[in-house]
């Protein structure tokens, strides 16, 4: 590997078609292409894989070791290691190549040493055209949240959101999702936003401090509650049908059986299909 490079670890899984798009748009070919080959060394690590990856000169482990250290549940996950060998930042899920570009950006830079990926974003955008806030017949307001036991979805969104628009045209506004939606307290946040929030556990928070709480660094990014405890995030882009099952995982306590995701999706999908419901999973 090239020491003038910083490392990229790029976790993924066979017939994954988040996998597919983030590595044909950015890996392969688009934009971000050359500014990836000039300032990173990308290793693919297969998540159920038993290929032999070196880090270093004294530490070698199999692919599945490695995604099990590092607690990658999801794919795509990217992982940049910073100068100590250690993580410096990562990436949960498919972002679209100009979103990802700005993680880039981020990492290069070695802001993540003294600010988040969404103060970056703000500071740094140029552009005084940004995301107009859409509205959505399912959205509640809401700011007092103690002792709230019922299911909560929290959208965060921002005026330098990319996907913002394509969120809301192409995936909330579906019958399917809406039907998902209705299980919740649906509430949108303007990250930004320094705005007071009285939070499950009856502290003060603000939209801005949550966000950099649970490490949510992607928008339109999605925090959800079932009795006042968070279970999951959407920090990435998801079609409708990985977008559905997250929130049916989380609204019917699927979580008690299934501590991981990855394991409740397995049932579902069977569940369907044993009912005859075809899946696609990329519309």
């Amino acid at each position: 590997m090239d020491e003038n490079k910083s490392v990229l670890l790029y976790f993924h899984l066979d017939n994954c078609p988040y996998c597919s798009s983030m590595l044909d748009q950015n890996f392969k070919s688009g934009d971000n292409l050359a500014f990836i080959q000039k300032h990173f060394s990308v290793i693919a690590v297969n998540l159920k894989g038993d290929r032999e990856i070196t880090l270093n000169e004294n530490e070698a482990l199999l692919e599945k070791e490695l995604s099990k250290i590092l607690k990658v549940q999801y794919t795509p996950t990217i992982i940049f290691i910073g100068e100590d060998g250690k993580q410096a930042f990562r990436t949960n899920g498919y972002r679209t190549p100009k979103a990802f570009r700005q993680v880039l950006e981020y990492v290069v830079s070695q802001s993540y040493k003294n600010t988040t990926l969404s103060d970056y974003v703000e500071s740094n955008q140029k552009s005084s055209k940004g995301y107009t806030f859409i509205d959505y017949s399912g959205l509640e307001k809401a700011s007092y949240l103690q002792d709230y036991k019922q299911p909560v979805a929290i959208l965060f969104e921002d005026k330098d959101c990319i996907d913002c628009k394509n969120f809301h045209e192409k995936l909330i506004n579906r019958d399917d999702v809406k039907a998902e939606l209705k299980q919740y307290l649906f509430i949108r946040f303007d990250a930004y936003s320094d705005q007071k929030i009285i939070n499950f556990d009856g502290k003060v928070t603000s939209p801005r401090k949550m966000v950099k709480d649970f490490d949510l660094n992607y928008r339109p990014g999605v925090l959800l509650f079932n009795e006042g405890k968070n279970i999951t995030k959407i920090d990435g882009q998801l079609y409708s049908f990985h977008f559905n099952t997250v929130l049916r995982y989380v609204s019917g306590k699927h979580y008690e059986d299934f501590p991981r995701f990855g394991d409740y999706l397995k049932v579902r999908q069977q569940e369907l299909l044993e009912q005859g419901i075809d899946i696609n999973i990329v519309d």
